[in-house]
């Protein structure tokens, strides 16, 4: 018999190591998930945003170089309706009311809320009632609340003149008056819009802790030196904060001048948003009015970095 030779072995498929899994792989592929599906649920207000704030902000700066009426192609007429907006004899008195009601606003808007959130902040009883009495401004349409002080500051039958005469004391024009119209609205809008900031403030308070006060106490502070030395270090970020939220919006005063007093007497209350409703309204002239709110947004812009820049440098030297 014949023997057959025997055949070799094939050899073994070589076997490839199997590679773990990164975790920091594994960790980034699960943070981008997470972030893709946060912009999903973003998706819808960020095209709002954009198609309600960005787009008509960018639409407002092309048609401050232009010259834009409804219904004819726009003109392209470069700094003319700035110079135009600039040469308005309206111009420097709508700045100056604007910057003067803003003053008025911080000394009287800003210093009746905190003072009131810290009264909240001390009642033992029936706290739940008067932060509804104080919100409760915030909560009436502002055209309606403008318009209940109209008749308030009425100088025949208004129930301030007629409270007045109560007490036997001297009446006052209020908002028919041209040096104490500005006042007069001051007032309104600070009754109007005190109410969030309030509460803003008493939220503040309340995080403060308590051992500080007991602290300040046993060192012998009275309260105003606990408020100082204390509340206000304490709650410094929220009151910077909203004096800068304030500035802003009281920059931005419309709905005041525009019912009560319509920009007079002598155009003692034109404000600069006031003045942009009649460049695009009442002139229609709205390469004046997108003018006008550009030099704003300009000014508040500045202003907000700068301060910004100020409260931040502030907080890294304390």
């Amino acid at each position: 018999m014949t023997k057959t030779a025997a055949r070799p072995a094939a050899p073994a498929p070589a076997v490839r190591p199997v590679k773990a899994p990164s975790p920091s792989g594994d960790r980034g592929r699960r943070r981008l998930a997470d972030q893709a599906h946060a912009y999903g649920f973003l998706l819808g207000g960020l095209v709002c945003f954009a198609l309600f704030s960005w787009y008509p902000a960018i639409r407002a700066v092309v048609i401050a170089f232009q010259k834009y009426t409804p219904g004819s192609p726009p003109e392209w007429v470069g700094t003319a309706n700035f110079t135009r907006v600039l040469s308005d004899p309206e111009f420097g008195a709508a700045w100056r009311n604007t910057l003067t009601f803003t003053l008025l606003a911080l000394l009287i808007g800003f210093a009746v809320p905190f003072v009131l959130a810290l009264v909240l902040n001390e009642l033992r009883h029936a706290k739940a009632f008067f932060r509804i009495v104080v919100y409760l401004p915030v909560m009436i349409p502002p055209v309606v609340s403008a318009l209940l002080w109209k008749w308030f500051y009425d100088p025949g039958t208004g129930l301030a003149n007629e409270a007045l005469r109560f007490l036997h004391l001297p009446t006052s024009n209020w908002s028919n008056g041209a040096d104490t119209a500005l006042v007069s609205l001051v007032i309104v809008a600070t009754w109007a819009n005190m109410g969030g900031t309030v509460l803003i403030y008493l939220a503040a308070l309340q995080s403060v802790p308590g051992e500080l006060y007991e602290a300040a106490e046993l060192d012998g502070a009275n309260l105003f030196q606990r408020i100082r030395h204390v509340t206000v270090p304490q709650t410094r970020f929220v009151i910077l904060m909203l004096m800068l939220l304030q500035i802003i919006a009281t920059m931005q005063v419309f709905t005041e001048p525009f019912v009560i007093t319509g920009g007079g007497p002598e155009s003692s209350t034109v404000t600069v948003l006031y003045l942009i409703y009649k460049y695009a309204f009442l002139y229609n002239d709205f390469g004046g009015a997108c003018a006008l709110s550009v030099m704003l947004l300009a000014l508040l812009g500045l202003f907000s970095a700068g301060y910004l820049r100020l409260t931040r440098s502030s907080e890294e030297a304390a």
